[in-house]
């Protein structure tokens, strides 16, 4: 069954210049009558219900978490995807605990998910992350990907080391604590 690219438009809650976009590169199934009118399939071009994940790694970067949101919106608008949700997290890249993150990865009613760079959504194991959405039908698509891949491998250097360092800072301070309960019963034991 076929339609009017107007009524698909209409429809899919795009306008009819951008449908026009779509069939005219060959995203959309249809013909163009002697008239001149277009009709595409109806199943065709299936609506992408799209996800926006924006992340920022501490509290004080909040207000760029704000912008970094607005941005990949602005560049859902302007592809013609209609947003469903956009999900907002601060944590660390490397932290593989992160509330919003794992949420998400356990959706299915969505088929698209648009981040920033790669190192938005986590700084090692993206190809995983692919893959398993990809088994689930769902595109990631990453609006600015890392022309060179020395300044992605330097990034990814510094986490590591800001990670080990957090992490070894953490253990001086558990091994203080510890100290000082071991000290505290030793002088209650004594008295």
């Amino acid at each position: 069954m076929s339609m009017k690219l107007s009524e698909w438009a209409r429809l899919r809650g795009v306008s009819y210049k951008t449908a026009w976009r779509y069939w005219r590169d060959g995203k959309l199934d249809g013909d163009r009558l002697p008239s001149g009118m277009v009709v595409v399939k109806m199943d065709s071009g299936r609506p992408h219900k799209v996800v926006v994940y924006a992340r920022v790694s501490s509290s004080e970067n909040r207000d760029n978490l704000d912008s970094q949101a607005q941005r990949m919106v602005d560049y859902c608008t302007a592809r013609g995807y209609q947003v469903a949700d956009v999900i907002k997290e601060v944590g660390s890249g490397v932290n593989d605990s992160r509330r919003l993150l794992t949420k998400l990865l356990r959706r299915k009613d969505f088929n698209k998910l648009v981040v920033e760079h790669k190192d938005r959504l986590t700084r090692f194991g993206f190809n995983y992350l692919s893959i398993l959405w990809e088994e689930q039908g769902v595109e990631v698509e990453v609006v600015n990907e890392a022309k060179d891949d020395r300044d992605d491998l330097m990034q990814d250097f510094v986490s590591i080391i800001t990670s080990f360092c957090a992490r070894l800072y953490g253990l001086r301070r558990s091994r203080r604590k510890t100290e000082k309960l071991i000290e505290q019963l030793t002088h209650d034991k004594k008295a």
